[in-house]
Formats: C-alpha cells, sequence, structure tokens
C-alpha cells in the first residue's frame, strides 16, 4: 500500500548557518564550516539571514564593512536574528562590529551585540602582522593564532567570558552565542574552533573536531 503524504517520512532539514560576504576573509570561514559539514551560506543581503542557526562576521575592513552593512539593510537584520536567537561570531574586523565602543571612533556605525571596549589595529600596521600559539578554554593543546592589523580588546563587560589571553589581553571572548576574536581562526588551518562555536549554537559538527 502507498505511504500517504502524511505519513511519510521527512528528510532532515539541513543545519545552516551564514558568512557576512561583503567584503574581507569570508571565503575561508565558509570553507571551514563545510570542512566540519555544516551548510555555509553567503549572506550579502537581509533575506539571507533567514533560516540560518548562526552567521560569522569576518575581517576585513572595518569601515567599509559597516557602511556596507548599513548600505544593505544588514545592521538592523543581524540586531533582529541576534534577538531572535541567531549565533554570532566575529573575528578582527568582525569583532570590531560586535562591540559596543570602538576606542576613538565614537561615530563609527557598530552593531553593540557584545560588552566590549576596542581599539582598532592596536597591534600594529599589516608589517606588525605576527602568528602566535595560543591557550583556548575547552580547546585542547594550542591554537595558531593570525594576527593582522588585529584589534585590541582594552575591556571586557561583566558577562563577558575571555576564552583566550596574549600577552595580558584578552585576544577570545563570548557572551553565550556570541563569540569574538581579534586574530583570524579561520585563516589557522585548524577547524577546532569553529567547532567550538556551532557548539555553542547548538549546533553539533557533523564530521567532528579535528584534533
Amino acid at each position: 500500500m502507498a505511504t500517504s503524504a502524511a505519513s511519510a517520512p521527512h528528510a532532515a532539514v539541513p543545519t545552516v548557518v551564514g558568512v557576512l560576504a561583503l567584503q574581507g576573509a569570508f571565503r575561508e570561514h565558509h570553507q571551514a564550516f563545510e570542512r566540519l559539514g555544516v551548510t555555509a551560506r553567503e549572506v550579502r543581503l537581509p533575506k539571507h539571514l533567514e533560516g540560518l542557526v548562526g552567521l560569522a562576521i569576518p575581517g576585513g575592513e572595518s569601515t567599509t564593512m559597516a557602511k556596507l552593512m548599513r548600505a544593505y539593510g544588514l545592521d538592523d537584520a543581524i540586531r533582529d536574528f541576534h534577538a531572535a536567537g541567531g549565533g554570532l561570531l566575529g573575528t578582527c574586523a568582525g569583532a570590531i562590529a560586535l562591540a559596543t565602543d570602538i576606542a576613538g571612533f565614537p561615530e563609527q556605525p557598530r552593531l553593540g551585540l557584545l560588552d566590549l571596549s576596542v581599539a582598532r589595529n592596536d597591534y600594529g600596521r599589516q608589517v606588525a602582522s605576527f602568528e602566535a600559539d595560543l591557550a583556548i578554554a575547552g580547546l585542547e593543546g594550542p591554537f595558531h593564532g593570525v594576527f593582522i592589523r588585529a584589534p585590541r580588546i582594552l575591556r571586557v563587560g561583566d558577562a563577558v567570558e575571555t576564552l583566550s589571553v596574549y600577552d595580558g589581553d584578552p585576544v577570545a571572548v563570548a557572551d553565550g552565542r556570541v563569540v569574538a576574536t581579534v586574530f583570524h581562526p579561520e585563516l589557522s588551518g585548524d577547524d577546532r574552533f569553529h567547532a567550538q562555536v556551532l557548539a555553542r549554537w547548538g549546533v553539533p559538527a557533523p564530521n567532528g573536531a579535528p584534533t
């Protein structure tokens, strides 16, 4: 007897995460999530946020990114996405976008979704970029951090958890489903941090976290 439509099994709906793809190093985030077995979608318009469980905001040029988010209506859309329970990851310029305060640039638009004060490019210009092995809470063994014109976290709010410290300063922080780093985990070749972010978003990585 044929199975009725009402009783037919439903195919599992894939978990989808987003990567803000206005400019910057968004492809590397996309690739990291895909390696972990999670479908990733590039986000350029508010409608692209529909159905996502989390969104990565990549590194890039923070002023340009802020202007583009505002121009496309993504700033308010991302705030609404967060208010509805969506997870967020901001790396480098993405951390600046998430912060509540940008030292010396009070006029720069920002999402203000993570209680941080940050200073843009405070580790130095491009020629001062560097790499360092970091201890990150919840990860076994060192994680290789890539710092490129990195902002510095000057202040962390009471509700914000520090996940990693370099030379006395926080370099990875989180408040529930919102995570920020001043380094580029997507450039490390190590997907463990992205797997940890997925876990915070309530998404098990189908391919597991590499050791």
